[in-house]
């Protein structure tokens, strides 16, 4: 009996837990999937890709990349909006600042008038003061005269005859009274207009400082109401850095997608060390998609340099010292074979990364001026290959993602790609194949290299349009 208890017992408990758990499992799976979206779709496109064949993979990869690219331009404009609204605010809370500062100051100000007011105010109190007691004591000495005058006026004749010595004294003291009692009525009047004077004035101050004191109080609030846009205008600045700052992350995570599918991509073109034509303007198009140099442009400077790859060089270095070699079918020595001071290092550094014997790579032999050792097809010399502030070794490997190989024809047609674009192809492309051959400024002679390269494009372009079916 008290075994089948807990038995009832134990299945009323898991009727009442168990769906709870479901109910939170549920709801862990749901966020989890939301989560993980995008990871697990992207590695159902990765697990998709491995199945398909090289051919299909490159083309879903570019479809992909495609898409990578719109999104990368729709975040660029979403950066520049963001970046306009943001240096928007900043500008208007820079105003805002200055507002703020301007009405301190007339606070400031408005304080300092009013203090000023209140120090007028009371020495002009301080003056009425005094004007009143002088009033009060004229009145009393104008008191003291009156009574005197009425005294004097109450004597009979025979009084004021028995009283003085002389009648003339009489009269005398009569008129003295009178110019004093005229004098004293004067000074009275005079105090009294002071008075008044100082009143108005005082009244006059009075209202000054009230209003002063009013625009003070229009000036505080006006301050206050400033300082809460100027706060409003913060916490929105701070809104739009974040999704400046969002956008930006976004962007790069995209690019960096898009760069590891070009990376991908570009190993998809398989071609052998010399490619046919065919092969090769695969690789060319490619390139443009990551510099704009026209495909026959790029095909004509490879066909200048190496005729696309079969034909590296002539020479070996040997002396490392003095950049002395042999050329390769004769054996016969060679100076200025390689610079030694300018690339040699950069050539024993390269060779070595890709485990290549040093001095049995082929390089370009000197021509009648200046030094050899150009490398590849692209006909690279070491230091434009791997010069930490220029080489375009690296920029390979920034899209490849592996170590660059100047011998190698994808490598030499992206880094040849680069080059023309970082020396103006889109602008100049007699320029800019000249600048690849000679550097910045060339003589009338050398020119014979450009115009060649140019008669070399025409007659790709035409072959492009017919391997196209234009």
């Amino acid at each position: 009996m008290r075994v089948l208890k807990t038995l009832l017992f134990l299945s009323l408990i898991s009727a009442l837990i168990l769906p709870s758990f479901k109910i939170l499992a549920e709801d862990s799976a749901s966020t989890l999937s939301v989560e993980n979206e995008v990871s697990i779709e992207s590695a159902a496109n990765s697990d998709e890709n491995k199945s398909l064949d090289p051919l299909e993979e490159r083309k879903a990869l570019e479809e992909e990349l495609k898409k990578l690219e719109e999104q990368i331009a729709q975040y660029e404009g979403d950066i520049a909006k963001t970046g306009t609204e943001k240096k928007t605010l900043q500008n208007q809370i820079s105003v805002l600042k200055k507002k703020v500062e301007k009405l301190d100051l007339q606070i400031q100000e408005s304080n300092v008038i009013i203090k000023d007011i209140g120090f007028q105010i009371k020495d002009t109190e301080t003056s009425i003061e005094k004007t009143s007691s002088k009033i009060k004591d004229s009145r009393i000495q104008l008191a003291n005269i009156l009574q005197d005058i009425y005294e004097e006026d109450q004597r009979s004749l025979l009084e004021i005859l028995l009283s003085e010595k002389e009648l003339s004294d009489f009269f005398d003291n009569l008129m003295d009274l009178e110019v004093l009692n005229s004098k004293n009525q004067e000074l009275l009047e005079t105090i009294k207009n002071l008075k008044s004077s100082l009143e108005s004035e005082k009244q006059s101050l009075s209202e000054d400082k009230e209003d002063t004191e009013k625009a003070l109080k229009i000036q505080t609030l006006q301050k206050k109401e400033q300082q809460e846009a100027k706060e409003e205008k913060d916490y929105f600045l701070k809104l739009t850095e974040a999704e400046y700052q969002k956008y930006l992350k976004a962007k790069e995570e995209t690019e960096k997608r898009a760069a590891e599918i070009r990376a991908r991509i570009f190993e998809l073109i398989g071609v052998p060390e010399a490619p046919t034509f065919g092969e090769a303007y695969e690789i060319a198009k490619y390139v443009e998609t990551l510099t704009g140099v026209k495909p026959a442009l790029l095909l004509a400077v490879l066909t200048q340099e190496s005729n696309i790859g079969k034909n590296v060089g002539q020479c070996l270095l040997k002396n490392p010292s003095t950049g002395e070699g042999i050329r390769l079918l004769t054996g016969k020595e060679v100076a200025k074979v390689m610079s030694p001071t300018r690339d040699v290092p950069y050539f024993l550094k390269i060779t070595e990364e890709l485990g290549r014997d040093p001095y049995n790579t082929p390089v370009s032999c000197p021509m009648s001026v200046g030094w050899g050792g150009a490398m590849g097809p692209a006909q690279f010399i070491p230091d434009t290959w791997a010069n930490p502030k220029s080489g375009y070794g690296q920029k390979v490997k920034e899209i490849t993602g592996k170590a660059a190989d100047p011998w190698n024809i994808k490598d030499a047609f992206l880094a040849a790609g680069l080059y023309l674009r970082d020396l103006g192809a889109a602008q100049d492309e007699f320029k800019a194949v000249m600048r690849y051959f000679s550097g910045y400024s060339w003589s009338k002679w050398e020119e014979f290299y450009g115009r060649s390269v140019l008669s070399i494009k025409a007659g790709y372009e035409e072959d492009i349009k017919e391997l196209e079916g234009l």
